[in-house]
């Protein structure tokens, strides 16, 4: 009788949690309400966001239990006036696969070089070293002393809006 008491109540609690999924908002869902937001700030301003803007926002709680908010948005005459190749570094030292790969563990909790060098497929200790210097240099990491590794929090959501756009 016990364990059907307990199948009976897990049943119960995945139910109520499908229901709580399917009823709960989804980012992208319904009306444009940041497109909305940013047309009503580019009418505010007139004339300098006549040929509009872009913006990008988030509100982020890492696995370590930090939380960040941030939000940024420019006029879309400055970024087609603006030097691109100012950009390549910070796109280029996101461009390897073991890099993205720190930058996520250094996101949910492994600091340490020691604790990245010990991942499995990472590479060598020199090779680790090199892809840390290459995100330091990009200004996708900070030393934090000693081996010690962090996102910048003002790059935490950049860095998940540029991984949201490069997705297919």
């Amino acid at each position: 009788m016990e364990l059907e008491q307990r199948v009976a109540e897990l049943e119960r609690r995945l139910t109520a949690l499908e229901r709580r999924d399917s009823e709960s908002p989804r980012l992208g869902d319904g009306d444009f309400w940041a497109l909305e937001g940013l047309k009503q700030q580019l009418a505010d301003v007139g004339e300098a966001g006549a040929d509009g803007g872009v913006l990008y926002t988030g509100s982020v709680r890492l696995p370590t239990g930090e939380q960040y908010g941030w939000q940024y948005g420019a006029f879309t005459e400055a970024l087609f006036d603006g030097d691109w190749t100012d950009a390549a570094e910070s796109f280029a030292a996101l461009g390897h696969p073991v890099r993205l790969r720190l930058l996520r563990e250094i996101l949910g909790g492994l600091r340490t070089a020691a604790e990245l060098a010990a991942l499995d497929g990472a590479g060598t200790t020199g090779q680790i070293y090199h892809h840390l210097r290459q995100l330091t240099g990009a200004g996708w990491l900070h030393a934090a002393g000693r081996g010690k590794y962090e996102v910048p929090p003002a790059r935490v959501v950049p860095l998940l809006v540029v991984l949201t756009a490069a997705r297919p």
